[in-house]
């Protein structure tokens, strides 16, 4: 070969960012995926974001630092990648997708890599460039995107041996399940919040009911009540379950 492969896990991101199609093949070959190094450049993905936010220069910040709320970051940051991670996997699975989750995310990750160093630079121009030099940072952004997405779909295509046209077909349907994915998510903790609200209102109105009792007495009270209903479903369950067996041992009898 050309190269040295046996390289420390933490060069095999510049690698493959220096050569976007034999990088992935190589990397596929040596099978040295590192989830340490994909989970440290998320963190560095998160971490760029919010320095973004912060630290580019007034003449190109578009943000009110007044009512700067990280909650926006992380959603497009970490929640995205993993929702994407989750989302190829699971779809590609059904297609003869040969990619296992670690290696969608360590390929993902490793094609974050120039789009980090881009935004780096950008937020280093920003402090640095007048507001008619803006056209700098907008060719590193575009060019830096660009090559991402060139890496992206290498990655992709060589961590599920797809084709080019199928791999962009499915990372296309992958977005369109990513959508699906955070939707459940918001119905989820919606639901999770009713639920707490209404615990929430039982406590309160036995905490009215019976205000001669501490807090603490009322907390225990409550847990053995959804115990003793947990206890009881549970029962009601089994007992299902042992007329399900004794009916299917009567017919197999007959």
């Amino acid at each position: 070969m050309r190269f040295n492969l046996d390289m420390p896990a933490w060069k095999w991101p510049f690698y493959i960012m220096r050569h976007p199609f034999e990088g992935f093949e190589d990397l596929r070959w040596k099978k040295a995926y590192n989830m340490k190094v994909a989970l440290v450049i998320v963190a560095l993905l998160f971490i760029v974001s919010v320095c973004g936010e912060l630290m580019t220069g007034f003449l190109f910040n578009h943000s009110s630092v007044k009512i700067f709320n990280i909650v926006p970051i992380v959603i497009r940051t970490i929640v995205i990648f993993f929702t994407w991670v989750i989302g190829n996997w699971a779809l590609c699975t059904l297609f003869d997708g040969e990619g296992t989750m670690k290696n969608i995310c360590v390929n993902t990750a490793y094609a974050l890599v120039p789009y980090i160093i881009g935004q780096v630079i950008n937020i280093i121009l920003s402090n640095c460039l007048q507001k008619t030099e803006g056209a700098f940072i907008t060719f590193i952004s575009y060019v830096t995107i660009l090559w991402t997405a060139v890496l992206l779909i290498s990655g992709m295509k060589t961590v599920h041996q797809y084709s080019i046209p199928k791999t962009i077909l499915f990372m296309l349907i992958t977005i369109l399940a990513m959508v699906v994915i955070l939707i459940l998510l918001v119905l989820l903790v919606s639901l999770f919040q009713q639920v707490y609200i209404f615990i929430y209102s039982i406590y309160t109105e036995l905490l009215y009911r019976f205000s001669n009792l501490e807090p603490t007495a009322l907390i225990f009270i409550f847990i053995g009540a959804i115990a003793a209903i947990f206890a009881i479903v549970v029962a009601a369950y089994t007992a299902y379950e042992k007329h399900q067996i004794a009916k299917e041992r009567k017919k197999l009898n007959s």
